[in-house]
């Protein structure tokens, strides 16, 4: 088959780790021909490239700034982001006629080139649901529900949802969501298609060297990686983390870059907090090296989010067998798997006392960390292994 793949994240190839990596990757090892569209941002100031590497097409566009940047920038780069992706494949795929149009959210402003490609392949489109936009921006306090705004991007939503032959949401409390919410959704149209890894891509091996930093060897090792955004309700985090500093076996890395970024910086030195250290972005295959070192992995949402998110950073820290300390919302069902299934532990997101007692739970038992972090891994090799995301959609055929 001919799959084309639509992503805001930057793909150049399919040897680095990540959920949309693997998922190309196994596709092209079932040899299926692959064609990866994805941005490249004008702050990385390169044009617009079109390269095969391994038997997959790689079309990185040039388009303006829509990650890591302000608001105004944001909100046009995200409503003419797909004329930027249509002119460019009209030019370097437009001979192409696609089995399977397969794309994730965000964003959701790709309703033309969707319906482009639909029309112009025949091809059954999928969409990955990882966002619930515009929903997402109205709980973080970022748009009101009765402007404008909202409105045309709720209207895009819709409209994509209609152009999607299949939507796969990463869990069942997303599932639930999407049709209580999308009355015009037939229940046949929307299945669980969750976050998933290749278990077989790890990096014990890769060197990886901090510079100038250094982590203690006698404490537990609690990481975050991710962005450092609003969504992730990074204010209550640190706050969380503040109120441990008495724990003196507890250790917090943080690792990544964001708007929260600085915020960070600041409350780290105002504060004097000894017991967390900021890493900036590190590449892919170096976080997954630290992760290697680390004992416990962190997941963090804005605790007013009313949307079940599943955030994807739970992937990598059960592939290297971490157990998951939750600090999130009421409403996601992440961290209650994680309890289900003894793999993790969860609080709201800003409850500092249950955070804690977590945390102190944690410290007191290394062979809890040991027995969770196995489980952490053999949930993701039953649940979230990328043969089962692959045969989900291939179901189709």
């Amino acid at each position: 088959m001919k799959i084309i793949f639509i992503s805001l994240d930057k793909i150049n190839d399919l040897d680095e780790p990540g959920i949309y990596h693997d998922l190309l990757g196994k596709f092209k090892d079932s040899d299926h021909e692959v064609y990866v569209v994805s941005p490249y941002e004008r702050r990385f100031n390169k044009r617009t490239n079109f390269k095969k590497i391994q038997n997959v097409f790689f079309l990185n566009v040039w388009t303006p700034n829509i990650q890591k940047c302000g608001l105004i920038e944001k909100f046009f780069s995200t409503i003419f982001i797909e004329f930027f992706f249509l002119k460019a494949i009209k030019k370097y795929a437009g001979n192409i006629k696609f089995d399977l149009i397969l794309y994730a959210t965000p964003p959701v402003t790709i309703t033309n080139l969707i319906r482009y490609l639909k029309n112009d392949s025949n091809g059954f489109t999928y969409l990955l649901l990882k966002d619930i936009f515009p929903q997402n921006a109205v709980d973080l306090g970022m748009i009101k529900k009765k402007s404008i705004i909202y409105k045309y991007f709720r209207n895009k939503e819709k409209k994509l949802y209609s152009l999607s032959d299949k939507i796969g949401c990463t869990s069942e409390a997303s599932v639930e969501y999407i049709l209580k919410k999308n009355n015009e959704i037939c229940k046949q149209k929307i299945e669980v298609n969750p976050n998933s890894a290749d278990i077989k891509k790890i990096n014990i091996g890769h060197s990886f060297k901090l510079k100038n930093i250094s982590l203690p060897s006698d404490k537990i090792l609690f990481i975050y990686g991710g962005n450092l955004g609003k969504p992730q309700g990074i204010k209550y985090l640190i706050s969380n983390i503040e109120n441990c500093k008495d724990l003196e076996k507890a250790f917090f890395v943080i690792v990544g870059s964001g708007t929260e970024y600085d915020y960070i910086k600041n409350i780290i030195k105002i504060k004097k907090l000894t017991n967390m250290i900021l890493i900036n972005h590190l590449p892919k295959y170096d976080f997954e090296c630290l992760l290697n070192k680390s004992n416990v992995g962190l997941v963090c949402l804005d605790p007013n989010f009313t949307i079940p998110n599943f955030p994807s950073r739970m992937i990598p820290y059960m592939k290297y067998k971490l157990p998951i300390l939750f600090a999130v919302d009421i409403v996601t069902d992440c961290g209650q798997i994680a309890v289900d299934n003894n793999f993790g532990l969860k609080c709201i997101n800003g409850d500092k006392k249950t955070f804690k007692s977590n945390v102190k739970l944690l410290i007191s038992d290394k062979s809890l960390i040991t027995k969770m972090g196995n489980n952490s891994y053999d949930y993701l090799n039953k649940n979230y292994n990328i043969d089962i995301s692959y045969n989900i959609i291939m179901k189709n055929f």
